[in-house]
């Protein structure tokens, strides 16, 4: 199914089969929290199943979605340089993520590397602990063997505990094939007293384990067959309450004509979508008005890069549901 790139990130929050997120307050110690938290973590990475590239978001586009408790609200909060924002919220367990991200595409000569900037910061409010971590980055490969992979260095620190995990997300050989086809390691350290706690190491396609350090006892934090499989997608709960600026209003001429394999109205309904754009941009050009995002405020900086917050403490429930 075509979609559009704010949706493939808001999918990683809440297209799952196993509830990974909700119990995360169940730990009960910091670092039984935070291995759920590296778990969590690792599900939010996903082979990518679309058939076509991701639209790029226009400006201002959003996409709602609930799932049980779980709220989330995504906005493109700038259009060049591409930069989307996140907001989640579980108000039943008292859950909240914050996410920004930018992408900035590195090319070579057999592969494209989308480079994902911006921090994604997860809050247990029950625990009074914060989460911050970073996304690997999407490769592209074109040449010798076409196929995509997740790659790169990740961290998951927890500000309050100092606990650390330090992931490698290695990309798999030159030709596709190999041992390291999605390959992760890592480990979970204390930034405190530099101990490593844990070992980490497995495919996070498939399964991801922990290996305890003290008396190597080996167990399962991740299996993708239990999270990922037999997915849902989103459908439309109330269509009256839908904001215009909803990906799938944005986007639905086009990917229709994608579905049916109409080639030229395809074109035509991409052609429209862009137009649009340009239009709203020559009229705020014409009124002197600068364009504000509607449900964060953004800042960027030469040294933090793009950030953003929620405007709203809470999301609300929204009319596009999934289960």
């Amino acid at each position: 199914m075509p979609k559009s790139e704010l949706q493939c990130y808001s999918e990683c929050v809440y297209s799952t089969t196993l509830d990974l997120l909700s119990n995360l307050n169940s730990g009960q110690t910091p670092l039984d929290r935070f291995i759920s938290v590296v778990a969590w973590s690792i599900s939010t990475v996903r082979p990518l199943l679309f058939g076509v590239a991701p639209y790029n978001p226009t400006l201002g586009e959003t996409h709602h979605v609930s799932k049980g408790n779980l709220n989330v609200l995504l906005e493109q909060v700038s259009h060049h340089p591409p930069v989307s924002a996140l907001h989640a919220t579980d108000d039943k367990e008292n859950i909240e993520m914050i996410w920004c991200h930018s992408t900035v595409p590195k090319f070579t000569g057999t592969s494209v590397e989308a480079q994902v900037h911006g921090k994604r910061q997860l809050k247990l409010h029950n625990h009074g602990e914060t989460y911050e971590m970073n996304s690997p980055n999407l490769l592209i490969r074109m040449l010798p063997v076409p196929g995509n992979d997740w790659v790169g260095n990740v961290s998951i620190r927890c500000l309050e505990t100092g606990l650390v995990a330090e992931l490698n997300y290695m990309s798999q050989s030159f030709f596709g094939f190999g041992a390291n086809r999605r390959l992760i390691k890592g480990k979970i350290f204390d930034s405190l007293s530099t101990k490593i706690l844990y070992k980490i190491e497995g495919h996070w396609d498939s399964t991801v384990t922990v290996k305890n350090t003290d008396n190597a006892e080996v167990r399962v934090i991740y299996d993708a067959k239990e999270v990922i499989s037999g997915l849902q997608a989103p459908i439309i709960k109330d269509p009256e309450s839908v904001w215009p600026t909803e990906t799938a209003l944005v986007w639905g001429e086009l990917s229709q004509a994608i579905l049916s394999k109409d080639w030229e109205k395809a074109r035509e309904a991409k052609k429209i979508a862009e137009e649009r754009q340009r239009e709203l941009q020559r009229e705020r050009e014409s009124k002197g008005e600068t364009w504000v995002p509607k449900h964060f405020m953004v800042s960027f900086s030469k040294e933090e890069g793009w950030d953003s917050s929620p405007i709203q403490k809470w999301v609300p429930n929204a009319p596009i549901v999934t289960l």
